[in-house]
């Protein structure tokens, strides 16, 4: 017996639209489901706004042809995000059973790979030197180098434009000057979510969260106020000082060391200039057999450092999800 489903009645206003495409990409990402929303919010409104003659529902019943009803703007969503996926996934990635059902649930239908039964699992020795392989290692690396920077000019920005506006408040200028604020400091969230995508992989947003400008200066900045968004990213930029201090004195600081152990013997060898390495008062650098135990305790920590640094962009990554995407 053949079962007909029958789509569901198309919404009469924005809002019930948005409500009901929210409903169809539940348990997807956070990210992509900002990303939807804002793009679907843009294009309603701005077809509502070229035709003042109609209500919300008409606008709704015209474009459902063109850009189309919920259910199938979600489908066309989750579909793109399989491509996305596999693009931040790095070349050596293994998709495990896991992430295929993970996947397979987000797009029903999608060409999913089958779960690696075959795949042997690679050795801890080419584990821990596999990272070298994997680019979102350099990605996070640079990103814990970079972080001072951010995060010094992050926490300024905030701190100066919060006082700044706060305090002018009192005068006719200060409203302007704080909806300018809250407005920069959306713009640096998706600045910041560009970077951590791109250097950390993780999916980040790629709109904002969407503002109507049809309304009111006082309007835009209580809906600014009362979204708690607002309030994480700047916990976020706040955090950022401390936290990219504290990448950058890691990463500076095993980087130089390691590729010193490796570098110091080859720079004494070719310039015949003495090496000190003091052990106890006594420095074991005279002797020859110092050269290979340095070279080879300099790769490990080498590599360890990249392995620290990998496991420190997933973190900020997850930090960074949580505070600056709209859930």
């Amino acid at each position: 017996m053949n079962i007909e489903h029958t789509p569901r009645a198309l919404p009469t206003t924005i809002p019930a639209y948005l409500e009901q495409l929210r409903a169809a990409l539940a348990g997807a990402d956070p990210a992509m489901i900002q990303d939807a929303l804002y793009d679907a919010e843009e294009y309603l409104r701005s077809e509502l706004a070229e035709q003042p003659g109609k209500s919300e529902a008409e606008v709704i019943a015209g474009v459902a042809g063109s850009y189309g009803a919920p259910e199938e703007v979600a489908e066309i969503y989750r579909e793109t995000e399989v491509t996305v996926n596999r693009a931040l996934r790095s070349p050596g990635a293994r998709l495990t059973p896991a992430a295929v059902a993970t996947a397979a649930a987000a797009t029903p239908g999608a060409a999913i790979p089958p779960p690696p039964a075959a795949v042997k699992s690679r050795s801890p020795l080419a584990r821990f030197f596999g990272v070298a392989l994997d680019p979102h290692t350099y990605g996070a690396l640079f990103y814990m180098l970079l972080s001072l920077a951010t995060g010094t000019f992050f926490f300024t920005w905030v701190v100066t434009g919060l006082s700044l506006s706060v305090s002018l408040l009192i005068l006719i200028i200060g409203i302007p000057i704080l909806l300018l604020f809250l407005g920069s400091v959306r713009v640096l969230s998706l600045v910041e979510g560009r970077i951590v995508e791109t250097m950390l992989g993780v999916r980040m947003p790629r709109r904002p969260n969407y503002i109507d400008k049809s309304q009111g200066w006082l309007a835009r900045i209580g809906a600014m106020f009362s979204d708690v968004r607002t309030w994480l990213t700047m916990l976020y930029f706040l955090l950022m000082l401390p936290l990219g201090t504290l990448y950058f004195s890691i990463a500076a600081t095993l980087l130089s060391l390691s590729l010193g152990l490796v570098f110091a013997p080859l720079v004494s060898a070719l310039f015949d200039q003495p090496a000190y390495i003091w052990v106890n008062g006594v420095n074991i650098a005279t002797d020859f057999w110092w050269r290979p135990v340095c070279v080879v305790l300099g790769a490990v920590l080498l590599f360890a450092t990249l392995h620290l640094a990998r496991a420190i962009g997933k973190l900020h990554g997850a930090l960074a999800k949580q505070l600056l995407v709209r859930l």
